[in-house]
């Protein structure tokens, strides 16, 4: 795996594509304005001028509901990393009292010292048996990385050492605060399209009010917005996929390590139970998406494309609990 070219790859496409999102904000405002201007001029049948401030309103308004989606959304990391790993169910670790925490807690120290970072507050989801795990925090003074139960009991030690070196490359890299900004910018272009929907509404009576025609307008264009702001910001999200699957091979110098867990979770997925989904707000910041995939929507890589580009070639599953033959390991990684 060339993993420097790798990781540049990503984050050039990650630039490009953030470009694309401030174009697409910035299309939305225009598409608001030519939208209502036309409404405008039907329902003054072609006939006198705008109203003062007609475009600055507009404007205004659609990115005080861009900013303020942004904002709301946002507030949810209010309090740090471990604030929000506890309301999905994680808990602090017991080294003292079980071994599997202890190696967990090990590993994130050295990795810690490797990156030259502070160590993230080391955390355990119990009750979630498959392999998995998430980073979280708005920066490395609050940041947090927390593994399930089936992690902890079904990998390997070089395994686990390259999950938590996935996660601590979000860290590193800043993922966790550009995908909550990303979000929040999502959840605004959601708001306007939410508001043009309910000037579309119909009282109890069965009759729309005189704001139906321009909430249509709003509605149109803003849907149009909203959803390539999620396509867009879920393809971001699967670009820092695959630059934190780089950087984990970049720290631990082996493919087998996040392969291997990788192989897994495949493993998993055709043969296990499914995996139980998780809490929507750490959804996107997970190891592998446990939702269902949806195309240009899914936050995350295929299991198959992110094991081609570790390994440079298909790779067969791999049960939990069983380490990979020696015959199936290549002898470099570069």
């Amino acid at each position: 795996m060339r993993f420097f070219e790798q990781q540049e790859q990503a984050r050039g496409q990650t630039t490009r594509l953030l470009v694309l999102f401030a174009l697409t904000v910035f299309g939305l405002v225009l598409a608001v304005n030519l939208a209502l201007a036309l409404t405008w001029r039907v329902m003054s049948f072609g006939g006198g001028g705008y109203p003062a401030y007609f475009f600055t309103v507009n404007t205004v308004m659609t990115l005080v509901f861009v900013l303020g989606g942004w904002w709301l959304e946002t507030s949810v990391l209010e309090g740090g990393g471990e604030k929000l790993a506890r309301r999905v169910g994680a808990r602090e670790t017991w080294p003292g009292s079980r071994a599997s925490e202890q190696k967990f807690c090990n590993i994130v120290s050295e990795l810690a010292i490797a990156a030259s970072m502070k160590p993230p507050c080391a955390m355990v989801l119990d009750r979630v048996d498959s392999i998995n795990a998430f980073a979280c925090g708005w920066d490395e003074d609050d940041a947090v990385v927390a593994v399930t139960r089936g992690a902890l009991d079904g990998l390997t030690r070089d395994e686990l050492q390259g999950l938590v070196a996935h996660e601590f490359s979000h860290i590193r890299e800043g993922d966790t605060r550009l995908n909550m900004r990303l979000a929040g910018m999502v959840f605004g272009l959601e708001m306007i399209f939410n508001l043009g929907k309910r000037m579309c509404e119909a009282d109890d009576d069965g009759h729309r009010s005189v704001l139906a025609l321009p909430g249509f307008a709003i509605k149109v264009t803003g849907s149009l917005g909203w959803l390539a702001g999620r396509a867009l910001r879920a393809a971001v999200s699967r670009q820092r996929e695959f630059l934190a699957d780089a950087r984990a091979v970049q720290f631990t110098r082996s493919k087998d390590g996040l392969g291997g867990v990788l192989r897994k979770v495949a493993s998993q997925q055709a043969y296990g139970a499914p995996a139980r989904p998780m809490h929507p707000s750490v959804q996107h910041m997970l190891l592998v998406n446990t939702g269902a995939a949806n195309g240009w929507f899914d936050t995350h890589p295929s299991l198959a494309e992110r094991i081609r580009r570790i390994y440079g070639r298909s790779m067969p599953a791999l049960p939990a609990g069983q380490d990979d033959a020696p015959a199936t390991r290549p002898d470099a990684i570069f």
